[in-house]
């Protein structure tokens, strides 16, 4: 993104004041182009930084009128089609003039400081974690930190029992993006009983909506590495989950249910309506 059309603004901007309303208002309209294109530049740079697929290239973006203009260079035509689309996405940009230049050769520069899109991944990716285990029954209880780095997960804190801690592996491990686990949890073997009569006592005492059972299901089966998410439907009355639609496999079918009756207020989870493709 070009730093003179910064400068520029702020000379447009200082260069209202003293002048006559018709020189002012025709700098104030040019003030306002300069603003909307800053705007529309800054849009198309911070896309493009984080799509996983172009953030590695240098690409420079220019707004003029409703028309960007793509400089740098990519590996192939596919990348540059897609900076180009990106652009054009962009509310108030009409046409892009795509000069960026095609080098199967170029190797992006080594950085050891994780991308703008990794770092958005990582964050991301952390969250659903911990949103996973705050949900599962099993480990809401668990005073457990999440970190994310370029997909690799640790799990920092404290766990009732060495079954909850691996459980939150688990659930860690399942969820897509991640490419590995250290699971750094401490067993608390003192309290573990107290510890889950506690929650166990919390749980009952807890009223917890269908609705939202319902959604933590979804999102589970959704953040899930190994179930077709879209592919299961989720209602629940009374605490009682059904599941239907269909499944790839037993072994898929197994894993809905297991993850449906882990959510906190499920009382029981019926699957007969939940078919495994044969």
């Amino acid at each position: 993104m070009h730093q003179l059309k910064t400068l520029a603004l702020a000379i447009a901007t200082t260069g209202l004041i003293g002048l006559s309303p018709f020189a002012a208002y025709a700098a104030e309209g040019d003030t306002s182009r300069e603003l909307s294109e800053a705007r529309q530049e800054g849009s198309i740079w911070t896309a493009i930084a984080l799509n996983r697929h172009l953030n590695p290239f240098p690409i420079d973006v220019d707004v003029e009128n409703g028309s960007a203009k793509l400089t740098g260079t990519v590996e192939t035509a596919v990348e540059r089609d897609l900076a180009e689309q990106i652009a054009l996405g962009i509310d108030g940009v009409t046409q892009v003039d795509n000069q960026l230049t095609l080098d199967p050769a170029f190797a992006p520069k080594a950085s050891t400081q994780p991308s703008l899109a990794q770092r958005f991944d990582d964050a991301t990716l952390a969250a659903t974690v911990k949103s996973k285990l705050l949900w599962n029954s099993n480990t809401e209880g668990l005073d457990i930190k999440v970190n994310a780095a370029n997909g690799m997960l640790s799990l920092t804190g404290t766990a009732q029992s060495a079954e909850a801690k691996e459980l939150a592996g688990r659930l860690a491990a399942n969820t897509d993006g991640v490419r590995e686990v250290n699971n750094q949890l401490s067993v608390r073997a003192t309290d573990s009983t107290a510890a889950k009569a506690q929650n166990a006592a919390d749980d009952a005492g807890l009223a917890i909506s269908d609705a939202w059972i319902t959604s933590k299901v979804k999102s589970s089966f959704i953040y899930s590495r190994n179930l077709d998410g879209l592919g299961i439907s989720v209602d629940t009355q009374k605490g009682v989950v059904s599941l239907s639609g269909n499944v790839l496999s037993n072994a898929e079918k197994q894993l809905a249910i297991e993850t449906a009756r882990n959510i906190r207020g499920v009382r029981s989870v019926n699957a007969d309506a939940l078919n495994v493709a044969s």
